[in-house]
């Protein structure tokens, strides 16, 4: 229901009265921004300034974990966070500190708080920027692309409000070119696509990172991989946006490096509960045909953390599968292969204190935002207990779950990380009542086979914040989660659930 109260809250904070009233009939946005409204007003008085309100819009509508609300409500409101950049890198931090106490010291540092941008910094990044391009500039006029020498300038200043780089990108633009000409109203001409020759093969110009521009063939399948040309190289897994980095980082990373020798290591992560489809071809030449191009090495690694639904006919259709598609795996390799190290890293998460057994039953645990555990802060000589009793069968299915203590992207609270399974292994018989889960399972079998780039569709971004606390929470090697796009076909089915 749509109030005159809270419109006036929510076109206060600068919102057009059409965006207040979208914003109103999401339940969820709508309780986010008015609590935060509410604590700023607090500090700032009945009258929040548009910027201000801008960013505590994007703050409600951008972030997961409800708990941290009001202390970054806080910073904003006290102007520490009064910029764009700083709130996506305050956001970045929470998502990867999921854990209290969160370090103060180390969150303003990381959001560039006390960071002062002089008007003279922006002088000198924008006039650098045009220097670079300025013959371009010269000939093009105004239908030169001026968000290059923006993003430029603004790659130099980190924390620097992007509206002062681009009023000093057209103030410096204007003083060399002049008022704009007729012709610089006309829309730049589009140049034609260059056809591909038989070979599949083309020339194609590119920037390198020192700015001058360089020649290479680069083949088809180099063309269609796009923004894969800009993965991390093996060991540099630290330079990567979003990595996350604890004090043992830079030494498992050294490890990493001796044991690989800097190749590039990629794998095939299939579930054999199902044949293959045209999404699946995708990963597999994608996986395999990055690994090859790089004079690196792909496995074949089977998820079979499910044994209900997993047949013997399905690992055999997805090998020949691979095979058809023209690839070799290095090796064929099993979740169930480190069942044994795996147990053991769930009990030393437990002695940590990250992981408790719960006995929620799955039911409570559906929905966006089910209820806290109730068994959270169980103590950790009690969950050993009764994680050795899960894995000795004194549980039924669904009595008991082992679950890890982290907040992920979309806002669910500690996944589970083993149940109780009492069907049969295919591999492993009866040995074990107890099975890890996907999240649980995928970070650290990547971690063990030294897996250099863990490339996987756009819908398990939701789980990149599991992937690297895992590792680091029990500081082994930390891999790196790549995103692509999923393959969607029109009259084609790309679901496993559908082919089935």
């Amino acid at each position: 229901m749509v109030t005159l109260d809270s419109l006036s809250l929510f076109t206060g904070l600068g919102l057009s009265e059409q965006k207040a009233c979208e914003t109103l009939k999401n339940q969820t946005l709508s309780s986010q921004l008015r609590e935060a409204a509410t604590q700023a007003q607090q500090t700032l008085g009945s009258t929040i300034d548009k910027a201000t309100g801008t960013l505590l819009y994007g703050l409600a509508s951008r972030l997961r974990d409800t708990r941290r609300l009001s202390f970054l409500v806080s910073y904003i409101a006290s102007k520490k966070i009064h910029t764009e950049p700083q709130l996506s890198a305050a956001l970045e931090y929470v998502r990867s500190h999921p854990l209290d106490p969160i370090d103060t010291e180390d969150f303003e540092e990381e959001c560039g708080m006390g960071v002062t941008v002089t008007p003279e910094q922006i002088e000198e990044a924008v006039e650098a920027a045009i220097n670079k391009h300025q013959p371009q500039l010269l000939v093009e006029h105004y239908r030169f692309n001026m968000g290059l020498l923006m993003g430029e300038a603004w790659a130099m200043l980190k924390w620097v409000d992007g509206k002062m780089i681009k009023n000093e990108v057209d103030m410096q633009v204007l003083h060399l070119l002049g008022p704009k000409m007729e012709a610089d109203l006309e829309k730049k001409p589009k140049v034609a696509k260059a056809r591909l020759e038989e070979t599949d093969r083309r020339t194609a110009k590119y920037v390198i990172e020192n700015g001058e521009t360089a020649h290479q063939t680069l083949s088809l399948m180099e063309q269609l991989w796009g923004e894969a040309l800009k993965f991390h190289k093996p060991g540099e897994n630290d330079k990567t946006p979003g990595y996350v980095m604890t004090p043992h980082t830079m030494n498992l990373l050294k490890q990493h490096l001796e044991i690989t020798g800097g190749q590039v290591r990629t794998r095939f992560l299939p579930e054999p509960n199902g044949i293959l489809h045209f999404g699946h071809a995708k990963a597999i030449s994608f996986n395999f045909g990055y690994a090859k191009a790089n004079n690196g090495i792909c496995f074949l690694c089977f998820d079979d953390t499910n044994p209900e639904k997993e047949e013997a006919k399905f690992f055999t259709a997805i090998c020949d599968m691979v095979a058809w598609l023209g690839y070799t795996p290095y090796r064929v390799t099993y979740a169930s292969d480190y069942f044994d190290q795996l147990y053991a890293w769930a009990v030393e998460l437990i002695r940590r204190g990250l992981a408790y057994v719960c006995h929620q039953r799955g039911e409570e645990l559906k929905g966006h935002n089910p209820l806290p555990s109730p068994w959270r802060d169980r103590p950790m000589e009690e969950s050993l207990l009764l994680f050795e009793s899960m894995h000795k069968g004194k549980f039924s299915e669904g009595e008991a779950t082992l679950r890890m203590k982290l907040v992920m992207e979309d806002g669910k609270m500690d996944p589970v990380a083993y149940r109780v399974k009492y069907t049969p292994h295919h591999r492993t018989g009866d040995k074990w009542c107890i099975c890890p889960t996907y999240n649980y399972t995928h970070c650290l079998c990547d971690s063990m086979e030294h897996i250099t780039h863990s490339l996987c569709t756009k819908e398990f971004q939701a789980r990149c914040s599991s992937y690297f606390w895992l590792c680091n929470a029990l500081d082994v090697y930390c891999p790196v989660q790549w995103e692509y796009g999923r393959l969607n076909l029109h009259y084609v089915v790309v679901s496993k659930r559908k082919s089935l």
